[in-house]
């Protein structure tokens, strides 16, 4: 089979091999893959950037959609001609995640999914939602699921809550999406008038040129009514912490994920003085995973897709996003 491969860091260093075609063991699945999603790690493993010692010749990417076109004999979830997608931590099936559970994300600690086929674990694959394409279904294990567990499963968003996401990328789009979803007010900021305007086409009230307005947490203030906004899906890191914590009201909740931005340090007393509550989120379960999947299928929401390259074409996919020209998400389909 044809499959990707890191053999050196840098995107030259990312190659098409031919491999084996891999055999299911008892408790796993063997997909035909259709189409997968970039996301930022997937860049930063690929430059050296994500993790120095990463053990190579390694598969990139953690997620993908296909067909199952066999199963161990062990398996009893999915059966051949289903079409599953790929999920970010092959073994955190529920509850907390724990360092072992941490260690099965795909793409870096272990083999990706960028090849013709590839076996997983059982617990490590979701059925898609029937209304999605394959292109589309690959969005969902990394960035969408990251946006739910921010705002659903940890952020508990109610109707009526006022929401701030940082930028158009795939995270922050799917954020607008879910917040949207579950009856939330959007305010989105972005460095391009353009990509603002396709976000109040998504139904965001509210946005924001951080260019234009460098002080844009006390503005973004101004639009929720002086109050400041309920919950912050902050992508941006420590170049961004301390605008977004500026945004929230008192006892709001900042949902961390990205160090997208350099520079800057936490201004702690204001998280402090305000009781603002900082979490963490590092994607999810696939317990929250066939949650999200449920309501995606529910609302027939369908993912952001700013452009499909062909599986040929991974290194211009990953050139792309590099450019940050992308709104949602870039895809690579067979």
């Amino acid at each position: 089979m044809k499959a990707y491969q890191i053999e050196e860091f840098g995107l030259d260093g990312l190659r098409i091999a031919d491999r084996p075609k891999p055999e299911p063991g008892p408790r796993q699945v063997l997909i035909r893959m259709q189409a997968w999603s970039l996301n930022y790690r997937d860049l930063l493993t690929a430059k050296g950037l994500y993790n120095p010692r990463l053990k190579m010749p390694r598969i990139p990417f953690s997620d993908g959609a296909g067909e199952v076109v066999a199963v161990g004999t062990e398996v009893t979830s999915v059966k051949p001609g289903d079409r599953v997608t790929s999920t970010f931590f092959e073994g955190w099936k529920s509850g907390a995640a724990t360092d072992a559970t941490a260690r099965t994300a795909l793409g870096a600690e272990r083999e990706g999914v960028l090849a013709e086929y590839a076996a997983l674990d059982e617990d490590g694959v979701i059925p898609m939602p029937a209304h999605l394409t394959y292109a589309e279904a690959s969005t969902l294990p990394c960035a969408a699921l990251t946006a739910w567990n921010a705002l659903v499963a940890e952020g508990k968003i109610n109707s009526g809550d006022t929401i701030l996401t940082l930028g158009t990328g795939g995270v922050s789009i799917f954020a607008l999406q879910f917040a949207r979803m579950h009856g939330a007010r959007v305010v989105i900021t972005s460095s391009s008038d353009e990509k603002l305007a396709k976000a109040r086409q998504l139904g965001a009230v509210h946005t924001i040129n951080y260019k234009n307005t460098p002080d844009w947490g006390k503005k973004v203030r101004e639009f929720a009514g002086g109050r400041g906004v309920d919950l912050v899906v902050e992508v941006g890191g420590g170049g961004t912490f301390n605008q977004s914590a500026a945004a929230l009201r008192r006892g709001g909740t900042m949902s961390l994920i990205g160090v997208l931005a350099s520079g800057g340090g936490a201004n702690v007393l204001s998280i402090l003085m305000n009781g603002i509550r900082v979490q963490g989120i590092f994607v999810g379960s696939g317990e929250m995973f066939a949650a999200m999947n449920r309501a995606v299928e529910a609302n027939q929401m369908h993912p952001v897709i700013d452009r499909i390259f062909a599986f040929d074409k991974a290194r211009e996919a990953l050139e792309y996003m590099e450019s940050a020209r992308h709104f949602g998400k870039i895809c690579i389909q067979i």
